[in-house]
């Protein structure tokens, strides 16, 4: 049952979805270095021209972290972690201690910096923002800290480690400032706003995301992306949207099984307590009308327990439980 349930949630979330798929349809929009320089100047109230300035040095093989929607870059003495979110999670900065361990790590190779040596050597400052268009409500700008998630202690100074994720709202509606500042940003949650609505207006996934597309390119919003890589866009929709469904369909999934499970531990229990009092009774030559009786047990009810423990003396009651189990 469970898995033809599972097919036919997944025929309405993921269409057609290319599971192989593997970006992520923030970093499509910002993978031109212009645009990212918009983006960091828009963040920062700078006004860098130079492309050249920025160095992508976003980690690709950080699979274990699930970071398929990062972007990181040298600019200016600070290197700076993007990532997107579609749903609240207080855990980032403890992805991006991690991160960011990799990114210097890899940064002090490619400069031969000698951490040994008896001079202090300086590294690009961090800059870590988290864009998130959940459809949780949130505040525009949000502040997580990695000291929150460690075990308080009385008397404890101050934690030697600290990662701050800035997370920054980017749903349409927030932020406005911001989203004028960067018009590519601004067309992103335009876009994403538009799908959500024509889905919630009654719309399959499929027709609201094509919708949206199709409105979108008539309007000049994202419109180069979306007609050069129109096909890459939809599927990376479905795939977001059938994976935040199973997010959160999952764990209720998830849930329903552990209840499952403890229920059935209990009836378990009951049985194998109720099969050795009658398998007692039975070694010293009692009936069953009389362990019925005895028990306050209905007659039928425990019938077929009676039966198995005497068909199967030798046994214990855990094997006679199996054996009615397999029957």
């Amino acid at each position: 049952m469970g898995k033809r349930k599972h097919s036919k949630a997944k025929n309405k979330y993921h269409s057609k979805a290319n599971r192989k798929y593997k970006d992520r349809l923030f970093r499509i929009v910002f993978r031109n270095k212009s645009d990212l320089l918009d983006l960091y100047n828009a963040i920062n109230g700078t006004d860098y021209r130079d492309v050249d300035g920025l160095e992508v040095n976003t980690l690709e093989d950080v699979v274990y972290l699930s970071f398929k929607n990062d972007m990181s870059f040298l600019i200016a003495g600070t290197v700076n972690l993007y990532e997107h979110q579609s749903s609240y999670n207080p855990n980032m900065p403890i992805r991006g201690l991690i991160y960011f361990a990799r990114l210097y790590e890899k940064y002090m190779a490619a400069k031969g910096i000698d951490i040994y040596s008896s001079a202090l050597k300086e590294l690009p400052t961090p800059r870590y923002l988290v864009f998130y268009n959940g459809e949780r409500e949130e505040k525009d700008e949000v502040e997580l800290q990695l000291s929150d998630a460690f075990q308080k202690q009385d008397g404890e100074k101050r934690p030697c480690l600290e990662c701050v994720a800035t997370m920054i709202n980017i749903n349409y509606g927030h932020n406005h400032e911001l989203l004028e500042k960067c018009r590519r940003l601004e067309e992103y949650a335009i876009f994403v706003y538009r799908v959500r609505e024509y889905v919630k207006a009654g719309g399959s996934l499929d027709a609201s995301v094509n919708r949206a597309v199709d409105e979108c390119v008539s309007d000049g919003i994202l419109a180069d992306i979306l007609i050069s890589q129109r096909a890459e866009v939809v599927s990376m929709i479905l795939q977001m949207t059938w994976e935040e469904h199973e997010r959160l369909f999952g764990k209720e999934k998830r849930e329903e099984g552990r209840e499952e499970g403890r229920m059935e531990g209990r009836r378990q229990g009951e049985s194998l307590k109720l099969l050795s009092q009658i398998q007692k009774k039975c070694r010293k030559g009692k009936k069953l009308e009389v362990i019925a009786e005895e028990l306050e047990e209905e007659v039928e009810n425990i019938r077929p327990l009676y039966e198995a423990v005497v068909k199967h003396p030798d046994c214990s009651v855990e094997e006679i439980y199996q054996l009615l189990e397999e029957n």
